[in-house]
This record gives structure tokens, sequence and C-alpha cells, in this order.
């Protein structure tokens, strides 16, 4: 079955909501092409969720795509003394983290602006994997929302809700974490958020598919198929469309520990690069799949709340939902609604991830996770559709 969307007549569900996995046509990108303009979607959405004006919404873009392309040479130029970057709007550049100050004469002649910090991108990671190997052996109390690396701060954060700070499993977790030799590399940020949970539903989910029961929502198209979230998956099961017709199945799926699986797509269906815009703006061509950087715009397609936008607020976080612990997942303050799950988040034209989970709605707020695109596609020896 076909339907009608505004840029081509058609699409099929995997198409019509291919909104979030990114490889221009390989498994890892490894820089931004030459940014070409933005798409009346995006730039219509960040000027209602971000304040900005339309000519402020294409200068970031353009800034950040610039951030992107320029982020492998910058790390390059800072050696062993590197400890993160990200994309700082109120400059428009991107900012690489050193622990030597020498280093940041090297990094300033690509371009970038520096910081000096105490700790490395490497000490810092390593801090936030001891968390996770605690975790591992001791499943995270209900009381801690998610951990990871704050390349601002130069810290790794564990979020702690104010109502359970003082549980004493929650103590017991957070004395655990900060034991050892990064023991000072940790910080406790306490939240009045309620826990983060899976954004699937029971008959809910870019556009809508539904299988064993529930709706989530499509990622990306990727060749003979499609990404979405892992816990939207059950091995094998049937998936239908939109209109209710047959999709394909699942053909791999995990969670939790990771979040993400594939659809194979057949019975008439086919895959474009296109996000939904859900009518209110215009679809949006996925080009590839290259990481926006810790402070970039993002904006996510989801079959619920469809289109809104945002900020990337940290990567490599660990999430603990009620299923267990996810790893490696990308944080934002875009908002997400049940049904969303599985949906595209995407900067620019670049693919960057699926929606995980998060907490809040999109009337009053609220925080959402995303699985990037970039390891579904490596998991799976898949290629992300991008013409």
């Amino acid at each position: 079955m076909k339907r009608r969307v505004s840029m081509m007549v058609g699409l099929s569900l995997a198409l019509a909501a291919a909104a979030t996995v990114g490889g221009a046509g390989a498994m890892t990108a490894t820089a931004a092409p030459a940014f070409t303009g933005a798409s009346d979607a995006v730039v219509t959405t960040m000027v209602h969720d971000l304040g900005l004006t339309k000519a402020q919404a294409q200068q970031r873009l353009e800034q950040q795509a610039t951030a992107t392309a320029l982020e492998p040479a910058a790390q390059k130029a800072a050696g062993s003394s590197y400890g993160g970057s990200w994309f700082d709007p109120a400059e428009g550049k991107l900012v690489v983290a050193v622990t030597d100050a020498r280093a940041a004469k090297t990094v300033a002649r690509t371009g970038a602006a520096s910081v000096v910090v105490a700790r490395t991108a490497a000490q810092l990671n390593s801090a936030k994997t001891a968390i996770d190997n605690l975790a591992r052996k001791q499943k995270a109390p209900a009381g801690v929302s998610s951990w990871g690396v704050d390349l601002q701060s130069n810290k790794v954060v564990i979020d702690v809700r104010a109502d359970a700070a003082g549980d004493p499993a929650v103590r017991a977790f957070v004395a655990g974490a900060e034991r050892g030799d990064t023991a000072e590399a940790v910080t406790v940020k306490t939240t009045a958020a309620a826990r983060p949970t899976t954004l699937s539903a029971g008959t809910v989910g870019g556009d809508p598919y539904t299988s064993h029961g529930i709706r989530c929502s499509i990622g990306f198209s990727v060749h003979g198929g499609f990404v979405s979230a892992g816990h939207c998956a059950q091995g094998g099961a049937a998936v239908y469309g939109w209109d209710g017709s047959y999709v394909g199945n699942f053909q791999g799926g995990t969670f939790p520990g990771n979040d993400y699986s594939w659809v194979n797509v057949g019975s008439g269906w086919w895959t474009v690069n296109v996000v939904l815009g859900w009518g209110t703006v215009s679809d949006v061509l996925v080009h590839g799949s290259a990481v926006a950087p810790v402070g970039s715009s993002i904006c996510r397609s989801g079959s619920t709340s469809h289109w809104h936008c945002g900020t990337v607020l940290g990567m490599n976080e660990t999430v603990n939902y009620s299923q267990g612990s996810v790893y490696g997942l990308t944080e934002t303050n875009v908002c997400a609604e049940p049904g969303d799950s599985g949906g595209s988040f995407i900067s620019g034209d670049q693919a960057q991830g699926v929606t995980s989970g998060g907490y809040g709605n999109c009337t009053s707020g609220g925080e959402t996770w995303f699985q990037p695109v970039n390891p579904i596609l490596s998991a799976y020896g898949l290629t992300l559709q991008t013409s």
C-alpha cells in the first residue's frame, strides 16, 4: 500500500517515516558534506521550538555543519590531551577541550576554539565505564535516572531523582560510583523529573507501524528495510504499516543494553531517504549520518507528537529504564510522547538516531534520549538510504 506525502507520491511506511538513521552509503560517517541549505521543515521547526528567526536558524545550521566537518581535524590536533568537543551556539564555533595549554595553540590553527580542562575524554569515558560495570554487577536502583559524560563540566554526572536522593540503595550506588581512581571525575545532580520510560505504547508510534500489539515509529530507511527502537521489537514478528497492510518482519532487535532493531520491507513497500513532516512542514531528505556535536540543534519526527526541535545535551549516556540499563545513548531536550519510540532524530540533513525514551511530554516539556544510528548500521551491516 502507498500513501501521499508532501514531497513525493506513494511513499511507503518505511520511507514516509525514514527519519533517524545515518550512514551516507556507509556504516560510519567521518565528516559532514558541504552544507547546501536546510529544508523548510527543519528551519520552520527551529524557529518555533528554539525561538530563533529564520535567518538565525539558517545561520546556526551552517555553523553546525562547519563544526561537524571540522571536528575530526580538531580532535587530531588535540592529540592525547583531547578532552571532548562541542558546538557553542553563542559563538557559532566548535569548542575543543584539552588538558595541555600547548595543544590549545595547535587546535586554534584548525579554526576551532579551545578550553583547558583537568581530564581527558579517555579518562571521563573510563570513569563512566566503571559506573556501567557497577550497574551490571548490582542493578542500579530506580532512584538513579541516568549517568553520562558532561564534556562542558569535564565531569561524569549521575542524575538522581530528588525524591529518592536519601534512599539507602541510591546512596550505596552513588558511593560505589565515587570510589577509586576516578572518584574526582564523578558528580551527582538531583532532578525533579520522573524516571525515564520507553515511548512505545499498546496500539500506538516519522510514520507509525504496529507489531505484536504495540505501535512505534519508523526511524530511517536503509537498503532493504528500516531501523527503529529495540524495545519495539519481537524476534521474527510481522510488522504492519499505517494502513494495516503487511510490511515485513523484525530481522533483529536488542533491548536493554542497546535499543535498536531493523525490519525488512517487501509486499509492495519500498524505501526512500525521507523523514515525514506531517503536513505541517515539508518532508526532509536524509543525505548522511555525520554526528552532530553536543550543543547542536536537532529535530525529531514521531507518529504521536510529530515534529519538535531542541538541542543535543550529552552523548554516551546510560539510561536506567525499569527493564534494565541502555548504554551509549544521546541526551536531548526535545520532547516526545508514547508511540514516538523508534522515530527519527535528524540535524540538518544528517540522520542522528532513533528515539529510545525519556520523561515529560510535548505540553509541559521534557527530555528524550536516542540510540545513535551509526552503531545500528554497523551492528546489522546495513546501509542508510541517502538517495
